[in-house]
C-alpha cells in the first residue's frame, strides 16, 4: 500500500493506549543521556546501592539453582515474613492476606485490574507520581482528579471537596501517601473520614504506601494524636506513616500497595506485595498469571532477607534521609526567590524557582534548561498533573556534598538568569 494507505489503515495502537501522557520525568532525564558531568536527581531513587546483605543473599540464591518459576503469589516464606511485618507495623494480617509481585508498579496494575473495568469512574488525589493516574486509563476507566492545595505550610487536602467528588457511582479511590512528588501526608483523621465515605458507597480504596517508612514523624505535628505514625507491635522505633492498613479490616474494600524500592535501596529489583482481602487472591493469582507469572525465585529470596534482617538498616536510611531533607531544605532557602518547605514524608522537595526563571514555557523546559546548561538533573512540576505546574521535584535521597554541589549549579543558573 505504501503512501497510498489510508489512516484507518495504519497499524496503530488502541486509542486509550495512544492518548496515555509519555513520562516527562524520562524525557528530561533522556536530555541527560550521554552528558557524563550531569547530576541526576530526577528519579525516586537513592544514589546508594542495594545493602551487601541483600544482594548475598541473591547471589546465594543464584548460586544454589533458584532459577524456576514459583507460586503466582510468591514463595510461601516471602509471604509469611511480610504478613507478620505488616502485623507488627498495622495489626493482625495473615499470610492469606499478602501477595508478591514485580514491582510496585506491577501490583498498582495488578490492583486496578482486579477491580476497575471501562467506563468506571476513578478518583484520584493530586499532584501525583503519573503512572497512577495512567493506569485506570489503560483498562478504558475514566480518571477525575482532586487537587491538594499550596500553602504557608505546604501541601494539604480540602477533606471536603474530596469527599464530594467521591460520589455514590465511584467505584475507586487511589491515594498516594505519602506522596510523591509532594511529601504530603494524609492524617489518620483524614483517612478515617475517607474510608467511613467509601464505606458506605461501596467505594474501593487503593493505597500506595510505598512510602511509609520515609516518614519524618516530628513534621506531622509530633508523636501524639490523629497524624501520628502507628507505632504496632514493636513500639515507637518503628513508627510509620498512617496507613489505611491501621483502619481497615482485612476483609474490607482495602487494597494497599507496596514496594522493597525504597525502605531498602531495592529499586531495580522490581519487587513488591499487595495487601488485600483474602477473597480476592485467587483472581489475583489468575492475573499474575497472566501478566508475569511470578516474580523471579532469586529476587524473591533477597526480599525475605530484607524483610528478615533489613529493620536496622531501613531505621538508620530513614534518620539519614531526614538529615539530607533537613540539609537540601536549608540550603535552597538561601537562594532567592525559591519557595521550599519541608515535608513529613517520602523522598523529594517540591518547590518553585523565581518567577523571572519559570516564564512562560513551563517546568518542562526549564528542567531541560537546567540539565543543558547547568548539568542538574530535576524533574518538572507538570510530570505530575497540570497541579504541578510551575514546581519542579529534587530526590533528595543523597549525601549531602553531592546535594551541596546541586545547589551550587542552581545558583549559578539563577545568577546567570536573575542577576542583581
Amino acid at each position: 500500500m505504501g503512501a497510498h494507505a489510508s489512516p484507518a489503515s495504519f497499524p496503530n495502537a488502541r486509542a486509550a493506549v495512544r492518548a496515555l501522557r509519555p513520562s516527562q520525568i524520562r524525557e528530561v532525564a533522556n536530555a541527560g543521556l550521554g552528558l557524563a558531568d550531569v547530576l541526576p536527581f530526577w528519579f525516586g531513587e537513592s544514589d546508594r546501592v542495594t545493602p551487601a546483605f541483600i544482594r548475598d543473599a541473591a547471589s546465594e540464591a543464584l548460586a544454589a539453582g533458584a532459577t524456576f518459576y514459583t507460586h503466582n503469589l510468591g514463595i510461601a516464606p516471602l509471604r509469611a515474613a511480610l504478613a507478620g511485618y505488616v502485623s507488627g507495623l498495622h495489626g493482625a494480617t495473615g499470610i492469606d492476606n499478602v501477595a508478591v509481585t514485580s514491582a510496585g508498579v506491577n501490583a498498582l496494575m495488578l490492583a486496578a485490574q482486579l477491580v476497575v473495568g471501562a467506563g468506571d469512574r476513578v478518583v484520584e488525589v493530586t499532584p501525583l507520581w503519573p503512572n497512577l493516574v495512567e493506569i485506570p486509563k489503560i483498562l478504558g476507566a475514566h480518571v477525575e482528579t482532586v487537587a491538594l492545595d499550596y500553602g504557608p505550610r505546604g501541601w494539604a487536602l480540602d477533606l471536603e471537596r474530596l469527599l464530594a467528588a467521591l460520589t455514590p457511582g465511584t467505584k475507586l479511590l487511589m491515594v498516594n501517601s505519602p506522596n510523591n512528588p509532594t511529601g504530603w501526608v494524609m492524617t489518620r483523621d483524614e483517612q478515617r473520614a475517607v474510608l467511613d465515605h467509601c464505606r458506605r458507597h461501596g467505594i474501593w480504596i487503593i493505597a500506595d504506601e510505598v512510602y511509609e517508612r520515609l516518614y519524618y514523624v516530628d513534621e506531622a505535628h509530633g508523636a501524639g494524636g490523629a497524624d501520628a505514625g502507628h507505632a504496632g507491635a514493636t513500639g515507637d522505633a518503628r513508627r510509620v506513616a498512617p496507613s489505611f492498613l491501621d483502619l481497615a479490616a482485612r476483609d474490607e474494600r482495602v487494597i494497599c500497595v507496596n514496594s522493597f524500592s525504597k525502605a531498602w535501596l531495592m529499586t531495580g529489583w522490581r519487587l513488591g506485595w499487595i495487601v488485600a482481602p483474602a477473597l480476592l487472591m485467587d483472581d489475583l493469582g489468575k492475573l499474575v498469571e497472566y501478566n508475569t507469572s511470578c516474580a523471579p525465585a532469586f529476587v524473591q529470596q533477597a526480599g525475605l532477607v530484607a524483610v528478615q534482617q533489613g529493620e536496622a538498616f531501613a531505621q538508620r536510611l530513614v534518620s539519614e534521609m531526614k538529615t539530607s531533607r533537613d540539609h537540601l531544605v536549608q540550603a535552597l532557602s538561601t537562594l532567592p526567590g525559591v519557595d521550599v518547605k519541608a515535608p513529613a514524608g517520602a523522598m523529594y522537595l517540591f518547590f518553585t524557582l523565581p518567577g523571572a526563571v519559570r516564564g512562560t514555557s513551563g517546568s518542562l523546559e526549564l528542567c531541560k534548561a537546567l540539565v543543558r546548561d547547568a548539568r542538574l538533573g530535576l524533574a518538572p512540576g507538570s510530570a505530575f498533573g497540570p497541579e504541578g505546574e510551575g514546581f519542579v521535584r529534587w530526590c533528595y535521597a543523597s549525601d549531602t556534598a553531592r546535594l551541596d554541589e546541586g545547589v551550587a549549579r542552581l545558583r549559578r543558573f539563577l545568577d546567570a538568569r536573575c542577576p542583581g
